[in-house]
């Protein structure tokens, strides 16, 4: 089963445009969603959100002793553990900046950026980005995590500008998307509300006091190499993961960006995210962060209740809900050859398209 396929049926470009305008006309509700949720799905677990941070904690240390001694052949699966245990880092510090993995804010704070500093994300900087595209997911110009390119903007960049993002996602480099998002959009704390830079300031500041302790010490001996195998390595595995669970979660060729006086907030957080299975391994060490649709019901809802959450909207919802799919090498070649551009109102269409209608 493809991502391009709503309840088992391949559908033609016309279909999928009327598909869209009805989802858009919908006057389905979000609040009615959230009711007919168990309100155990609300419910925070201090021992669950505990032993799933300890447990991060462990598989990290773990990756980082099997990445210590193995031989250079196993280095390659040492990089893969140890950057998906990593990404576990980060949902944990994901629960921590939608307040769910404690109920007082300071835990959450606290236990946000010591996550989330190994990562070099400023953790009140991505929290408050992250929480506008919750706001504003599948909308189209608004939503500031992975969104479409329209044609009109794409004509209006440079050649250079044109020929890399042709190449980025022609060339099926997906995987790096996150390393661009995390150095243009984090860092600068003028980019924020006045209310807001306080928080960004300190977070930034946090990171980087992290940096200018560990990196030299790690240098310092393990030499050049070792900061490369111990640390950016690992965290271009991190956003290998990133990357792709980002894309993947809004990304079909059937999935509507909608214009705002089109957009339907309850459909757009349904219809327009997408449950994908990955490994098992893949589940167990990211904390279910991928049994996605349920996250953007409500980001109340703790992670480790995401599954029982899903199960009820499967069963109460499920005629709204995209297809599943599951997390392969022909599934990001399908998304990469058909997500390129995005007309409005339309839908999706590959740079050959555009180029055959100049």
């Amino acid at each position: 089963m493809t991502t391009t396929s709503i309840k088992n049926e391949t559908f033609g470009r016309d279909e999928i445009n009327r598909t869209s305008t009805d989802l858009g006309n919908s006057d389905l509700r979000l609040k009615d969603i959230i009711k007919s949720l168990p309100k155990e799905c609300f419910q925070q677990n201090k021992r669950k959100a505990w032993t799933r941070a300890l447990a991060s904690v462990f598989m990290v240390a773990l990756s980082y002793f099997f990445l210590a001694i193995a031989p250079w052949y196993l280095l390659p699966l040492a990089w893969i553990f140890t950057g998906t245990a990593l990404t576990g880092f980060f949902v944990i510090g994901h629960d921590c900046g939608h307040r769910s993995f404690a109920k007082r804010r300071w835990v959450n704070d606290l236990v946000g950026h010591l996550f989330m500093m190994p990562l070099i994300y400023p953790f009140h900087s991505w929290r408050i980005k992250h929480n506008y595209h919750h706001k504003h997911t599948n909308k189209l110009d608004e939503d500031n995590a992975w969104h479409p390119i329209r044609p009109e903007v794409f004509s209006l960049w440079d050649k250079t500008r044109q020929f890399a993002y042709e190449g980025f996602i022609s060339n099926r480099l997906w995987w790096v998307g996150s390393v661009g998002h995390w150095a243009v959009v984090h860092f600068d704390w003028r980019n924020f509300k006045t209310k807001d830079q306080s928080s960004i300031k300190l977070s930034v500041a946090v990171v980087a006091l992290f940096a200018a302790v560990v990196f030299p010490t790690l240098i310092a001996t393990t030499g050049i190499w070792g900061f490369v195998k111990f640390w950016v390595i690992p965290w271009l595995g991190y956003h290998f993961w990133m990357s792709t669970f980002t894309i993947v979660h809004h990304t079909a060729a059937d999935v509507p960006f909608k214009v705002a006086d089109k957009w339907n907030e309850a459909l757009a957080q349904l219809s327009g995210t997408i449950h994908c299975d990955y490994p098992a391994w893949v589940e167990f060490l990211c904390h279910d962060i991928n049994v996605h649709v349920p996250h953007h019901i409500s980001t109340a809802i703790p992670s480790y209740n995401l599954r029982l959450a899903y199960n009820s909207i499967k069963e109460n919802w499920g005629d709204y809900l995209h297809d599943e799919c599951q997390f392969s090498w022909s599934l990001m070649k399908e998304i990469t050859d058909q997500c390129q551009l995005y007309t409005t109102d339309v839908g999706y269409k590959s740079f050959k398209e555009y180029y055959a209608e100049q």
